[in-house]
Parts: structure tokens; sequence; C-alpha cells
């Protein structure tokens, strides 16, 4: 089967499916969260808590999927996932109560990992069981959409809608999303064995590389979740800049539109390792501009050093980890996931409650920023024990 038509749907599909568990589920709290700080009695402390939760869930989910073979089991999961995503996001405008929030982001964080990582590498299964190319790149363009989308909405629904009801108005967009990611995307057929399939050799790195790679992708997991949760509220803070976080956020979502296609040529070019320390250090430079001097150049340029990473950062990983472990990918990605998500978890909670002690988020930038410069440090390291020719220069297949 080659239907021209059928591979955009499925390809449609995964982009609306990242729209809706990564850009309205996870993403539409970051815009959202400093009109609920000033009109309920969420705090600096509880709002990094609702974070780190969603990630605790997004870490269970991504377990879950690591352990799940059976491409029926991870079509129901996906279909759970995106219904998961609509109902949790319309809570969070019926509630006022911390703790039900908590429950709802946690929920919020399974649905993502339902989407994120089973229902992209379903679209990735269909595509290639079709003779299709992989296009990571375009589904991964359904993260950057939807932090577009959740800036833009914010932008317009703020000055005439409550926190509750841009809850609801999202709700309604996540809606109408699931209906195309829900009917474009085919269910699996049983795979038989397959009669032209070559075999897969690993070409597993040793325990040192993995160690420092381990550390340093925890290090980048601090760097994206503290500016992607909190660049709102931050550059809201900024003198001169109130009212402009929306807008940062925004040039955030469209840098990171092409981010993985663009990583993946420079990749081609220089090598996966020497990519990831690329996008590691401007990722670096991109969460210190704001708060180094506060002004709208460096904000925004900081915003589009940040935005055009952070995805391409995660998509290097997985084409290393199927460079690494063609057989098994999840092998790696799963020991990888879990340091990211780790970090995920860890640093909102502390920014939170740095934010409450210090009177500003700056020191949780820095903190960040210092992280990913670690990491980049560790991944120079782990260069120097790198030795598998097959990952010196990496290809998105």
């Amino acid at each position: 089967m080659n239907d021209p038509v059928q591979r955009y749907r499925v390809l449609t599909a995964g982009v609306l499916n990242l729209i809706l568990v990564m850009g309205i589920a996870r993403f539409a709290y970051t815009p959202l969260l400093p009109v609920m700080q000033q009109n309920t009695s969420l705090g600096p402390a509880e709002g990094g808590w609702l974070a780190s939760v969603n990630y605790l869930g997004y870490l269970l989910g991504a377990i879950i999927a690591s352990l799940v073979s059976d491409m029926q089991v991870k079509d129901r999961l996906y279909r759970i996932g995106l219904v998961m995503a609509v109902v949790t996001t319309a809570g969070m405008g019926l509630t006022e109560n911390v703790w039900l929030w908590s429950i709802l982001r946690f929920l919020a964080g399974l649905s993502c990992a339902a989407g994120m990582l089973i229902g992209s590498g379903l679209v990735l299964h269909w595509l290639m069981r079709n003779n299709h190319r992989g296009e990571l790149g375009i589904q991964f363009s359904g993260v950057g959409l939807g932090m577009v989308l959740c800036a833009v909405a914010v932008e317009l629904m703020s000055a005439v809608l409550d926190w509750r009801q841009q809850w609801f108005v999202f709700t309604a967009l996540g809606a109408v999303i699931l209906i195309p990611a829900w009917v474009w995307l085919p269910r699996p057929e049983p795979t038989p064995t397959a009669v032209n399939s070559k075999a897969m050799d690993d070409s597993p790195p040793d325990s040192s590389f993995i160690k420092l790679f381990a550390l340093a992708y925890f290090c980048a997991g601090i760097g994206y979740v503290v500016s992607a949760t909190f660049i709102v509220a931050l550059v809201d803070e900024l003198p001169g800049l109130e009212g402009k976080g929306g807008w940062a956020f925004l040039v955030m979502g469209v840098a990171a539109v092409p981010s993985a296609i663009i990583w993946d040529l420079i990749a081609r070019r220089i090598g996966n390792l020497n990519a990831l320390i690329a996008a590691s250090l401007l990722q670096a430079l991109g969460i210190l501009l704001p708060v180094i001097e506060p002004n709208i150049l460096l904000t925004m340029i900081g915003a589009v050093l940040f935005g055009g990473t952070f995805v391409g950062i995660v998509c290097l990983v997985l084409t290393m980890a199927g460079r690494f472990y063609p057989s098994r990918p999840a092998k790696f990605m799963g020991k990888m996931t879990i340091s990211f998500g780790i970090a995920q978890i860890i640093a909102p909670a502390i920014t939170g409650l740095l934010r409450e002690h210090t009177g500003d988020y700056a020191s949780g930038l820095y903190a960040a920023s210092a992280a990913m410069l670690f990491g980049t440090v560790l991944l120079v390291m782990a260069k120097s024990r790198e030795v598998n020719p097959k990952t010196t220069v990496g290809l998105v297949n």
C-alpha cells in the first residue's frame, strides 16, 4: 500500500496528537500559570509542585510504554491518552483544590507519555510498515505548534475570559483535535514475521559512556523543564517586560516547530554527539539571556535559542537509541527517559521554592543554565569514550 493521501492523514494525526497531548494537556499550563496565580490561592511553590507532579505522571507513563510490546495494547493506550488529555484539561477549570489539580496534572502527564512515546511510535510503525520514510521531524513539529497555539490562544483570551473559561476553551479545542488524531491513525494490524527484513545488529556503547550520557541527559532535563514551565511567569516579572511572557512563549514555540528537522540536518554533517554538544551550549545560553539583562531583544533571542534546541535534543537522543540498539531502541531510550524524567520532577519543585524565598525566578534559571553547561562537559567526556562508528554521524530514518 502506497496511498499518499493516507500517508498525509497519518502524519497529520501524529502532529495533531502532539498538539493535543503536549501542547494543550502539557503546555497550556505555562501561559495560564501567571493568571492562575493572580486569581487563585496558587503560589509559586504550589505552581512548581504541580509541574513536578505532571512530570511524575509522564515518567510513570514512559516506564509503562517501555514495557508494552503488543501493538494492539499500544493502540488502546494511545487512544485512552487522547481522551485523558481532554478530560484533564477540562478538570483544571472545574476546581481550585490543589490536590485535585495535582491528580489532574499527574493524569495529564500520563496522557503526554501515551501521545509522545506510544503515539509517535505507532505513526512511525505505520510509515515504515507501508514503505514510507519515518518523518520524525514532521511529527515533532506538533510540540512547537502546540506551544504556538497555547500562546496565541491565551493572548487572545486573557482580556475577555477568566482562567477557568480559558481552560474550557482549551478543552473544546482539544476535543476538536482529538477527532482526526483518533480517526486518521489506522489501528495496527497483527505483524507477521517479516519475510524481507534484515537482521538488525546492536552496537551498544560501553558502560562508562552510558553513565556519562545518562547524567548529561539528566542535566538536559533540568535545563528543559525550568524554562518550559516558568518562562511566561519569569518574563512577566522582569522590569519593563510585564505582559511579554506570552510573546516569549510564542517565539519559543515557533522556533521549536522546525527544530527536529534542523538538528537532523546538522547531525548529518557533524555527527550526533557534536550536534548534541552544540545544542546544549546554545540552550544554556538561551536559558540565561532573559536574566542577564532584562530587555525584550535578549529575551526573544533566548526564546529562539531555547525553542530551537529542546525538541532537537530529544530527537537526537532518539536517533542515537536507534543507532545503538536498532533491534530494541527502547533499551537505551528507557534509561535515558528515566534520567530525563527524574530531573523534570525535581527541578520545578525546587525552582518554585527558590522563587518563594528569593522573590524571583532568576536563581532557578541560573541553576538550569549551569546544569546544561555541566551536561555539555559530560557529553564531551562521553565523546572521548564513544568509538561506535555507526553513531558518529546520525540520520533520522
